[in-house]
């Protein structure tokens, strides 16, 4: 999810916007992790989480990049049938404060995208974890997802982030 020539906010824009997101909602009162995850999901230190079910991962952006970003009101989805590399762009996520390139966190082919987003982007604010899902991708290279966060390894990092 993190930055590319399309982001309109500077990292420290960005730094800054995470540390207000975060102060006026505390981990203690709004958890990172509002809904719970399938055992094998893992992030990436841009703030994507990938959910293994067999061989087909849900990807999405986290709650604490959704937070960071504010009111979502547009998503560009990738193509069904396309095949993404791991850290490559595989959409768009634009606020009220940014427009910021998504990056696909472990390679695969896109089979499904969550096409309620198009009418509805303000869910990956509501439930990035659960109905604000991005796209169900068929995994390439299990391998990949070794070097991922776990998700209190994630946690750690976000709370050392600010």
């Amino acid at each position: 999810f993190f930055f590319s020539r399309r982001n309109t906010m500077s990292m420290a824009l960005f730094a800054r916007a995470a540390r207000s997101a975060t102060t006026a909602r505390s981990f203690a009162r709004a958890p990172i992790f509002s809904r719970g995850f399938a055992a094998v999901t893992k992030f990436t230190t841009d703030h994507e989480y990938v959910s293994n079910d067999n061989g087909i991962a849900t990807v999405g952006i986290t709650k604490f990049a959704a937070e960071a970003l504010g009111d979502i009101v547009f998503v560009e989805l990738p193509e069904v049938g396309s095949t993404i590399a791991q850290k490559e762009a595989m959409g768009v996520v634009e606020s009220v404060k940014a427009a910021s390139d998504v990056y696909m966190p472990i390679s695969g082919e896109i089979v499904e995208v969550n096409e309620a987003l198009k009418d509805a982007p303000a869910t990956i604010n509501e439930d990035p974890n659960g109905k604000g899902w991005m796209a169900k991708i068929k995994i390439s290279d299990l391998s990949e997802m070794d070097a991922m966060m776990t998700a209190e390894a994630y946690k750690k990092f976000c709370d050392e982030s600010h």
